[in-house]
Protein backbone atom coordinates (compact mmCIF):
# COMPACT_ATOMS: atom_id res chain seq x y z
CA UNK A 1 0.00 0.00 0.00
CA UNK A 2 1.28 3.56 -1.17
CA UNK A 3 1.95 6.17 1.37
CA UNK A 4 -1.57 8.04 -0.08
CA UNK A 5 -3.43 5.16 0.37
CA UNK A 6 -2.37 4.61 3.87
CA UNK A 7 -2.95 7.91 4.56
CA UNK A 8 -6.27 7.77 3.28
CA UNK A 9 -6.78 5.29 5.16
CA UNK A 10 -6.10 7.37 8.05
CA UNK A 11 -8.10 9.61 7.10
CA UNK A 12 -11.65 7.58 6.62
CA UNK A 13 -11.31 6.03 9.64
CA UNK A 14 -10.55 9.82 11.35
CA UNK A 15 -13.51 10.69 9.82
CA UNK A 16 -15.45 7.87 11.00
CA UNK A 17 -14.42 8.21 14.55
CA UNK A 18 -15.19 12.58 14.69
CA UNK A 19 -18.65 11.78 13.40
CA UNK A 20 -19.32 9.39 16.47
CA UNK A 21 -17.33 11.12 19.04
CA UNK A 22 -19.78 13.99 17.84
CA UNK A 23 -22.88 12.47 18.66
CA UNK A 24 -23.67 12.37 14.56
CA UNK A 25 -23.88 8.42 14.72
CA UNK A 26 -26.11 6.30 16.44
CA UNK A 27 -24.62 2.54 17.83
CA UNK A 28 -27.75 0.70 17.68
CA UNK A 29 -29.02 -0.73 14.69
CA UNK A 30 -31.76 1.36 12.51
CA UNK A 31 -34.90 -0.05 11.84
CA UNK A 32 -35.03 -1.81 7.77
CA UNK A 33 -36.86 0.48 5.62
CA UNK A 34 -40.10 -0.61 4.26
CA UNK A 35 -38.23 -2.35 1.35
CA UNK A 36 -41.00 -3.43 -1.54
CA UNK A 37 -40.50 -5.12 -5.18
CA UNK A 38 -42.95 -2.23 -6.20
CA UNK A 39 -41.00 1.37 -6.62
CA UNK A 40 -41.02 4.17 -9.04
CA UNK A 41 -39.34 7.69 -8.56
CA UNK A 42 -35.76 8.61 -8.84
CA UNK A 43 -32.86 6.94 -7.20
CA UNK A 44 -29.99 8.90 -6.72
CA UNK A 45 -26.31 7.08 -6.26
CA UNK A 46 -23.31 7.82 -5.88
CA UNK A 47 -19.68 6.14 -6.26
CA UNK A 48 -19.80 4.42 -9.33
CA UNK A 49 -16.98 5.94 -10.61
CA UNK A 50 -14.97 5.50 -13.81
CA UNK A 51 -16.77 3.07 -15.23
CA UNK A 52 -15.41 1.19 -18.16
CA UNK A 53 -16.96 -1.11 -20.35
CA UNK A 54 -17.96 -3.55 -17.39
CA UNK A 55 -19.32 -0.61 -15.56
CA UNK A 56 -21.32 0.70 -18.40
CA UNK A 57 -22.70 -2.44 -19.38
CA UNK A 58 -23.97 -3.38 -16.29
CA UNK A 59 -25.26 0.64 -15.40
CA UNK A 60 -27.09 0.23 -18.95
CA UNK A 61 -28.70 -3.48 -17.93
CA UNK A 62 -30.19 -1.48 -14.80
CA UNK A 63 -31.26 1.63 -15.90
CA UNK A 64 -33.03 -0.09 -18.53
CA UNK A 65 -34.97 -2.96 -16.00
CA UNK A 66 -35.62 0.42 -13.90
CA UNK A 67 -37.09 2.54 -16.55
CA UNK A 68 -39.56 -0.24 -16.86
CA UNK A 69 -40.96 0.43 -13.22
CA UNK A 70 -40.98 4.51 -14.45
CA UNK A 71 -37.70 5.15 -12.05
CA UNK A 72 -34.69 7.18 -13.36
CA UNK A 73 -31.43 6.58 -12.03
CA UNK A 74 -29.46 10.00 -11.08
CA UNK A 75 -25.84 9.29 -10.78
CA UNK A 76 -23.10 11.20 -8.85
CA UNK A 77 -19.97 9.30 -10.64
CA UNK A 78 -17.11 10.66 -8.26
CA UNK A 79 -15.66 8.43 -6.14
CA UNK A 80 -16.62 7.61 -2.66
CA UNK A 81 -14.80 9.54 0.05
CA UNK A 82 -15.66 9.23 3.36
CA UNK A 83 -15.62 12.47 5.02
CA UNK A 84 -17.99 13.79 2.48
CA UNK A 85 -20.32 10.82 3.26
CA UNK A 86 -20.16 11.17 7.03
CA UNK A 87 -21.05 15.18 6.19
CA UNK A 88 -23.94 14.17 4.05
CA UNK A 89 -25.24 12.01 7.28
CA UNK A 90 -24.98 14.04 9.95
CA UNK A 91 -26.64 16.55 7.87
CA UNK A 92 -29.44 13.66 6.82
CA UNK A 93 -28.83 15.10 2.79
CA UNK A 94 -27.74 11.62 1.97
CA UNK A 95 -27.86 9.50 -1.68
CA UNK A 96 -30.69 6.80 -1.65
CA UNK A 97 -27.46 4.35 -2.30
CA UNK A 98 -23.61 4.80 -2.28
CA UNK A 99 -20.66 2.47 -3.28
CA UNK A 100 -18.09 1.88 -0.98
CA UNK A 101 -15.13 -0.29 -0.19
CA UNK A 102 -16.70 -3.48 1.82
CA UNK A 103 -14.33 -2.34 4.64
CA UNK A 104 -15.97 0.36 5.53
CA UNK A 105 -19.42 -1.29 6.04
CA UNK A 106 -19.94 -2.11 9.58
CA UNK A 107 -17.93 0.83 10.37
CA UNK A 108 -20.94 2.96 8.96
CA UNK A 109 -23.52 -0.28 10.26
CA UNK A 110 -22.45 0.16 13.74
CA UNK A 111 -22.83 3.91 13.88
CA UNK A 112 -26.44 3.65 12.52
CA UNK A 113 -25.54 5.35 9.26
CA UNK A 114 -26.68 2.79 6.60
CA UNK A 115 -29.58 0.54 6.89
CA UNK A 116 -29.50 -3.58 7.34
CA UNK A 117 -30.47 -5.03 3.89
CA UNK A 118 -32.26 -8.27 4.85
CA UNK A 119 -35.81 -7.01 4.07
CA UNK A 120 -34.20 -6.16 0.57
CA UNK A 121 -33.09 -8.99 0.07
CA UNK A 122 -36.51 -11.12 0.94
CA UNK A 123 -38.34 -8.49 -1.17
CA UNK A 124 -36.67 -9.35 -4.59
CA UNK A 125 -36.50 -13.31 -3.04
CA UNK A 126 -32.69 -12.90 -3.40
CA UNK A 127 -30.61 -15.24 -0.96
CA UNK A 128 -27.00 -13.58 -0.16
CA UNK A 129 -25.41 -16.78 0.19
CA UNK A 130 -26.66 -18.10 -2.64
CA UNK A 131 -25.85 -15.51 -5.05
CA UNK A 132 -22.21 -14.68 -3.66
CA UNK A 133 -19.42 -16.38 -2.20
CA UNK A 134 -20.05 -17.02 1.40
CA UNK A 135 -16.64 -15.50 2.49
CA UNK A 136 -17.70 -12.33 0.25
CA UNK A 137 -20.92 -11.95 1.96
CA UNK A 138 -19.23 -12.18 5.38
CA UNK A 139 -17.52 -8.94 4.63
CA UNK A 140 -20.56 -7.18 4.54
CA UNK A 141 -22.03 -9.13 7.81
CA UNK A 142 -22.33 -7.70 11.32
CA UNK A 143 -24.40 -8.03 14.36
CA UNK A 144 -26.24 -10.87 12.40
CA UNK A 145 -27.26 -8.79 9.76
CA UNK A 146 -26.64 -7.83 6.33
CA UNK A 147 -25.56 -4.40 5.29
CA UNK A 148 -24.97 -4.32 1.68
CA UNK A 149 -25.02 -5.58 -2.07
CA UNK A 150 -21.44 -6.82 -2.88
CA UNK A 151 -19.51 -6.93 -5.99
CA UNK A 152 -16.38 -7.87 -7.48
CA UNK A 153 -13.90 -10.43 -5.54
CA UNK A 154 -10.25 -10.33 -6.50
CA UNK A 155 -8.62 -12.91 -5.25
CA UNK A 156 -4.27 -12.71 -4.82
CA UNK A 157 -2.51 -15.56 -6.13
CA UNK A 158 1.65 -15.79 -6.86
CA UNK A 159 2.43 -14.73 -10.42
CA UNK A 160 5.66 -16.27 -11.72
CA UNK A 161 8.17 -15.06 -14.48
CA UNK A 162 9.03 -18.39 -15.53
CA UNK A 163 12.11 -16.91 -17.60
CA UNK A 164 13.40 -16.57 -14.33
CA UNK A 165 12.56 -18.85 -12.19
CA UNK A 166 14.11 -21.05 -15.25
CA UNK A 167 17.41 -19.21 -15.40
CA UNK A 168 17.71 -19.69 -11.67
CA UNK A 169 16.89 -23.69 -11.68
CA UNK A 170 13.82 -22.87 -9.42
CA UNK A 171 10.66 -24.56 -10.49
CA UNK A 172 7.16 -23.26 -9.71
CA UNK A 173 6.45 -26.01 -6.56
CA UNK A 174 9.44 -24.18 -4.68
CA UNK A 175 7.18 -21.33 -4.74
CA UNK A 176 5.26 -22.41 -1.24
CA UNK A 177 4.87 -20.97 1.49
CA UNK A 178 4.29 -23.88 3.37
CA UNK A 179 7.62 -24.73 2.65
CA UNK A 180 9.44 -22.07 3.97
CA UNK A 181 12.91 -23.93 3.82
CA UNK A 182 12.58 -24.72 0.04
CA UNK A 183 10.94 -20.88 -0.64
CA UNK A 184 13.51 -19.23 0.68
CA UNK A 185 16.24 -21.10 -1.27
CA UNK A 186 14.65 -20.14 -4.26
CA UNK A 187 14.48 -16.47 -3.46
CA UNK A 188 17.91 -16.41 -2.85
CA UNK A 189 18.57 -18.25 -5.82
CA UNK A 190 16.75 -15.59 -7.99
CA UNK A 191 17.69 -12.71 -6.19
CA UNK A 192 20.59 -10.35 -7.70
CA UNK A 193 22.25 -7.87 -5.27
CA UNK A 194 24.66 -5.13 -5.70
CA UNK A 195 26.60 -4.77 -1.76
CA UNK A 196 22.64 -4.82 -0.57
CA UNK A 197 21.02 -3.10 -3.55
CA UNK A 198 19.10 -5.54 -5.51
CA UNK A 199 19.09 -5.10 -9.30
CA UNK A 200 16.51 -8.28 -9.64
CA UNK A 201 14.52 -10.01 -6.65
CA UNK A 202 13.50 -13.05 -5.80
CA UNK A 203 9.75 -13.01 -4.69
CA UNK A 204 7.95 -9.91 -3.66
CA UNK A 205 5.21 -11.05 -1.13
CA UNK A 206 3.20 -7.19 -1.21
CA UNK A 207 3.92 -7.43 2.45
CA UNK A 208 3.00 -4.52 3.88
CA UNK A 209 -0.27 -4.68 1.61
CA UNK A 210 -0.99 -8.39 2.03
CA UNK A 211 -0.31 -8.58 5.72
CA UNK A 212 -3.44 -9.89 6.41
CA UNK A 213 -3.14 -12.51 3.71
CA UNK A 214 0.25 -13.60 5.22
CA UNK A 215 -1.26 -13.58 8.97
CA UNK A 216 -4.33 -15.77 7.47
CA UNK A 217 -2.05 -18.43 5.70
CA UNK A 218 -0.35 -18.63 9.26
CA UNK A 219 -3.38 -19.55 11.26
CA UNK A 220 -3.70 -15.92 12.33
CA UNK A 221 -6.38 -12.87 11.70
CA UNK A 222 -6.67 -9.47 12.40
CA UNK A 223 -10.79 -9.13 13.10
CA UNK A 224 -12.50 -12.19 15.39
CA UNK A 225 -16.05 -13.37 15.39
CA UNK A 226 -16.69 -10.62 16.97
CA UNK A 227 -15.43 -7.40 14.68
CA UNK A 228 -12.89 -7.18 17.32
CA UNK A 229 -9.06 -6.66 16.45
CA UNK A 230 -6.64 -9.42 16.91
CA UNK A 231 -3.39 -7.69 15.36
CA UNK A 232 -1.05 -9.56 18.56
CA UNK A 233 -2.27 -12.94 17.94
CA UNK A 234 1.17 -14.96 18.33
CA UNK A 235 0.66 -16.71 14.33
CA UNK A 236 0.33 -12.92 13.39
CA UNK A 237 3.84 -12.43 14.32
CA UNK A 238 5.10 -15.18 12.88
CA UNK A 239 3.79 -14.18 9.97
CA UNK A 240 5.24 -10.50 10.18
CA UNK A 241 8.96 -12.41 11.08
CA UNK A 242 8.70 -14.73 8.04
CA UNK A 243 7.90 -11.33 5.75
CA UNK A 244 11.32 -9.99 7.33
CA UNK A 245 13.00 -12.80 6.40
CA UNK A 246 12.03 -12.39 2.98
CA UNK A 247 13.06 -9.04 2.53
CA UNK A 248 16.55 -9.48 4.33
CA UNK A 249 17.47 -12.15 1.96
CA UNK A 250 16.97 -9.54 -0.87
CA UNK A 251 18.39 -6.41 1.35
CA UNK A 252 16.09 -5.55 3.78
CA UNK A 253 13.12 -4.20 2.90
CA UNK A 254 13.74 -0.25 2.19
CA UNK A 255 15.82 -1.61 -0.41
CA UNK A 256 13.61 -3.62 -1.66
CA UNK A 257 10.37 -1.47 -1.41
CA UNK A 258 12.96 1.43 -3.40
CA UNK A 259 13.57 -1.04 -5.96
CA UNK A 260 9.88 -1.76 -6.36
CA UNK A 261 8.91 1.45 -6.38
CA UNK A 262 11.01 2.13 -9.88
CA UNK A 263 8.60 -0.45 -11.46
CA UNK A 264 6.29 0.83 -14.41
CA UNK A 265 4.18 -1.45 -13.62
CA UNK A 266 1.27 -0.76 -15.95
CA UNK A 267 3.73 -0.31 -18.69
CA UNK A 268 6.50 -1.42 -20.73
CA UNK A 269 8.92 -1.27 -18.02
CA UNK A 270 7.36 -3.88 -16.01
CA UNK A 271 9.04 -6.60 -14.35
CA UNK A 272 7.76 -9.53 -15.98
CA UNK A 273 9.01 -8.11 -19.49
CA UNK A 274 12.48 -6.59 -17.98
CA UNK A 275 12.90 -9.78 -15.63
CA UNK A 276 13.56 -7.99 -12.56
CA UNK A 277 11.45 -10.29 -10.73
CA UNK A 278 11.41 -13.91 -10.04
CA UNK A 279 7.58 -14.11 -8.44
CA UNK A 280 4.88 -11.81 -6.98
CA UNK A 281 1.97 -11.88 -5.29
CA UNK A 282 -0.60 -10.22 -7.43
CA UNK A 283 -4.93 -9.94 -7.19
CA UNK A 284 -6.49 -11.20 -10.47
CA UNK A 285 -6.98 -7.88 -12.16
CA UNK A 286 -3.03 -7.70 -12.53
CA UNK A 287 -2.88 -10.37 -15.37
CA UNK A 288 -5.40 -8.48 -17.90
CA UNK A 289 -2.37 -5.39 -17.79
CA UNK A 290 -0.32 -7.95 -18.93
CA UNK A 291 -1.58 -9.73 -22.16
CA UNK A 292 -0.45 -6.34 -23.62
CA UNK A 293 2.79 -8.40 -23.13
CA UNK A 294 2.34 -11.79 -23.66
CA UNK A 295 4.52 -12.24 -26.82
CA UNK A 296 7.28 -10.52 -24.78
CA UNK A 297 6.64 -12.34 -21.22
CA UNK A 298 6.48 -15.89 -19.98
CA UNK A 299 4.51 -16.17 -16.71
CA UNK A 300 2.59 -19.29 -14.59
CA UNK A 301 0.68 -18.77 -11.06
CA UNK A 302 0.76 -20.75 -7.75
CA UNK A 303 -1.69 -20.47 -5.11
CA UNK A 304 -0.82 -19.02 -2.00
CA UNK A 305 -0.26 -21.40 0.58
CA UNK A 306 -1.27 -21.63 3.83
CA UNK A 307 1.03 -23.43 6.48
CA UNK A 308 -0.72 -26.77 6.27
CA UNK A 309 0.07 -26.96 2.75
CA UNK A 310 -4.03 -25.65 1.32
CA UNK A 311 -4.43 -23.25 -0.98
CA UNK A 312 -5.61 -19.57 0.20
CA UNK A 313 -6.63 -16.43 -1.00
CA UNK A 314 -8.79 -13.53 0.77
CA UNK A 315 -11.71 -11.54 -0.60
CA UNK A 316 -11.64 -8.17 -1.30
CA UNK A 317 -13.98 -5.41 -3.16
CA UNK A 318 -16.81 -2.95 -2.96
CA UNK A 319 -20.57 -2.94 -1.94
CA UNK A 320 -23.40 -0.65 -2.62
CA UNK A 321 -25.61 0.74 0.93
CA UNK A 322 -28.70 2.09 1.38
CA UNK A 323 -28.08 5.15 4.29
CA UNK A 324 -30.16 5.14 6.68
CA UNK A 325 -31.90 8.69 5.66
CA UNK A 326 -32.40 7.36 1.73
CA UNK A 327 -35.94 8.87 -0.05
CA UNK A 328 -36.21 5.91 -2.20
CA UNK A 329 -34.71 2.70 -0.43
CA UNK A 330 -36.94 0.56 -2.23
CA UNK A 331 -35.23 1.53 -5.76
CA UNK A 332 -32.06 1.88 -4.59
CA UNK A 333 -32.27 -1.51 -3.72
CA UNK A 334 -33.15 -2.49 -6.93
CA UNK A 335 -31.28 -0.89 -8.53
CA UNK A 336 -27.51 -2.53 -6.67
CA UNK A 337 -29.48 -5.63 -7.08
CA UNK A 338 -29.86 -5.23 -10.97
CA UNK A 339 -25.98 -4.16 -11.32
CA UNK A 340 -25.10 -7.36 -9.89
CA UNK A 341 -27.75 -9.64 -11.26
CA UNK A 342 -26.45 -12.69 -13.29
CA UNK A 343 -28.40 -10.62 -16.50
CA UNK A 344 -26.02 -7.83 -15.58
CA UNK A 345 -22.99 -9.40 -15.40
CA UNK A 346 -23.87 -11.58 -18.43
CA UNK A 347 -24.25 -8.01 -20.42
CA UNK A 348 -20.70 -7.15 -18.92
CA UNK A 349 -19.34 -10.47 -20.09
CA UNK A 350 -20.39 -9.41 -23.56
CA UNK A 351 -19.23 -6.22 -23.56
CA UNK A 352 -15.75 -7.16 -21.93
CA UNK A 353 -15.56 -10.28 -24.86
CA UNK A 354 -15.71 -7.22 -27.34
CA UNK A 355 -13.51 -5.04 -25.90
CA UNK A 356 -10.87 -7.95 -26.20
CA UNK A 357 -11.77 -8.66 -30.00
CA UNK A 358 -11.53 -5.21 -30.87
CA UNK A 359 -8.25 -4.85 -29.43
CA UNK A 360 -5.13 -5.84 -30.72
CA UNK A 361 -3.01 -5.16 -27.83
CA UNK A 362 -5.09 -7.87 -25.76
CA UNK A 363 -4.15 -10.56 -28.35
CA UNK A 364 -7.17 -12.28 -27.85
CA UNK A 365 -6.50 -13.29 -24.33
CA UNK A 366 -9.81 -12.70 -22.17
CA UNK A 367 -8.42 -13.23 -18.46
CA UNK A 368 -12.26 -13.71 -17.29
CA UNK A 369 -14.40 -11.62 -14.80
CA UNK A 370 -14.62 -12.29 -11.01
CA UNK A 371 -17.79 -10.77 -9.83
CA UNK A 372 -18.05 -11.83 -6.31
CA UNK A 373 -20.97 -14.36 -7.71
CA UNK A 374 -19.30 -17.87 -8.40
CA UNK A 375 -21.91 -19.11 -10.41
CA UNK A 376 -21.63 -16.02 -12.83
CA UNK A 377 -18.19 -16.32 -12.44
CA UNK A 378 -18.15 -20.07 -14.01
CA UNK A 379 -20.82 -19.52 -16.36
CA UNK A 380 -18.63 -16.13 -17.70
CA UNK A 381 -15.42 -18.33 -17.34
CA UNK A 382 -17.13 -21.14 -20.13
CA UNK A 383 -18.12 -18.51 -22.36
CA UNK A 384 -15.42 -15.95 -21.97
CA UNK A 385 -12.33 -16.60 -20.83
CA UNK A 386 -9.64 -17.62 -23.25
CA UNK A 387 -6.16 -17.58 -23.80
CA UNK A 388 -5.28 -19.37 -26.93
CA UNK A 389 -1.81 -19.79 -27.97
CA UNK A 390 -0.41 -18.66 -24.62
CA UNK A 391 0.00 -21.33 -22.74
CA UNK A 392 1.21 -19.54 -19.80
CA UNK A 393 -1.19 -17.50 -19.50
CA UNK A 394 -4.06 -20.23 -19.56
CA UNK A 395 -2.52 -21.64 -16.57
CA UNK A 396 -2.97 -18.11 -15.07
CA UNK A 397 -6.76 -17.74 -15.67
CA UNK A 398 -7.13 -21.54 -14.01
CA UNK A 399 -4.98 -20.95 -11.05
CA UNK A 400 -7.24 -18.04 -10.53
CA UNK A 401 -10.43 -19.34 -10.78
CA UNK A 402 -9.29 -22.12 -8.82
CA UNK A 403 -8.45 -20.31 -5.50
CA UNK A 404 -10.99 -18.36 -5.42
CA UNK A 405 -13.28 -21.32 -4.08
CA UNK A 406 -10.60 -21.27 -1.38
CA UNK A 407 -11.02 -17.45 0.05
CA UNK A 408 -12.20 -16.26 3.63
CA UNK A 409 -13.26 -12.41 4.96
CA UNK A 410 -10.40 -10.85 6.80
CA UNK A 411 -13.93 -10.44 9.21
CA UNK A 412 -15.72 -7.25 9.41
CA UNK A 413 -15.41 -4.60 12.23
CA UNK A 414 -16.65 -1.18 12.98
CA UNK A 415 -13.16 -0.19 12.94
CA UNK A 416 -12.48 -2.20 10.09
CA UNK A 417 -10.30 0.80 8.39
CA UNK A 418 -8.33 1.96 11.70
CA UNK A 419 -7.50 -2.01 12.38
CA UNK A 420 -6.16 -2.11 8.40
CA UNK A 421 -4.32 1.26 9.02
CA UNK A 422 -2.35 0.10 12.33
CA UNK A 423 -1.88 -3.13 10.77
CA UNK A 424 -0.09 -1.71 7.95
CA UNK A 425 1.78 0.72 9.84
CA UNK A 426 2.70 -2.02 12.27
CA UNK A 427 4.11 -3.96 9.51
CA UNK A 428 6.01 -1.39 7.66
CA UNK A 429 7.79 -0.42 11.46
CA UNK A 430 8.49 -4.04 11.62
CA UNK A 431 9.94 -4.35 8.03
CA UNK A 432 12.04 -1.33 8.82
CA UNK A 433 13.54 -2.84 11.69
CA UNK A 434 12.32 0.08 13.89
CA UNK A 435 10.75 -2.01 16.30
CA UNK A 436 10.14 -6.20 16.61
CA UNK A 437 7.40 -7.74 15.08
CA UNK A 438 5.58 -8.41 18.60
CA UNK A 439 6.03 -4.93 19.84
CA UNK A 440 4.85 -3.30 16.82
CA UNK A 441 1.54 -5.41 16.59
CA UNK A 442 1.73 -5.14 20.69
CA UNK A 443 1.32 -1.37 19.83
CA UNK A 444 -1.14 -1.48 16.98
CA UNK A 445 -3.81 -3.88 19.07
CA UNK A 446 -3.90 -1.55 21.96
CA UNK A 447 -4.97 1.52 19.31
CA UNK A 448 -6.98 -0.84 17.15
CA UNK A 449 -8.69 -1.44 20.64
CA UNK A 450 -9.22 2.33 21.25
CA UNK A 451 -10.76 2.63 17.78
CA UNK A 452 -13.28 0.08 18.07
CA UNK A 453 -14.34 1.02 21.40
CA UNK A 454 -14.66 4.45 20.02
CA UNK A 455 -16.86 3.06 17.20
CA UNK A 456 -18.93 0.33 18.60
CA UNK A 457 -19.38 1.61 22.12
CA UNK A 458 -20.39 -1.60 24.10
CA UNK A 459 -21.60 -3.58 20.75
Amino acid sequence: MTSRRMGAVAAAAAAALALTACGGGNAGAPDAAEFSAEYSGTVKAWGFENADDVGQARLDHAEQVLGESDTTVELDATAFDAQKFTTLAASGQVPDVVQMDRNFVATYAAQGLIQPLDACFAAHEVTPDDRWYEQVVDDVTWNDAVWAVPQFYQPPAILLNERVLGEAGVTDAEIDPSNPDALMSAIERMTVLEGSTPTRIGFDPQGVSKAALWMMSFGGGIIDDEGLPTLDRPENVEAVEFLQEIYDAQGGYANVKSFLDSFDVFGDGNSFVNDTIGAAVWDQWYPNVLTAYAGEIEIGAVPLMAQDGEPITAAAGQAFVIPTNAQNPSAACAWALELTSPEAWQAAGEARAETTASNPERQGINTGLFTGSPEVDQDLREQFADAAGFAGFDDVISTYYEVAAEGESYGASPAGQEIQSELQNAVTSALLGESSAQEALAQAQEAAMRAHEQVAGGQ
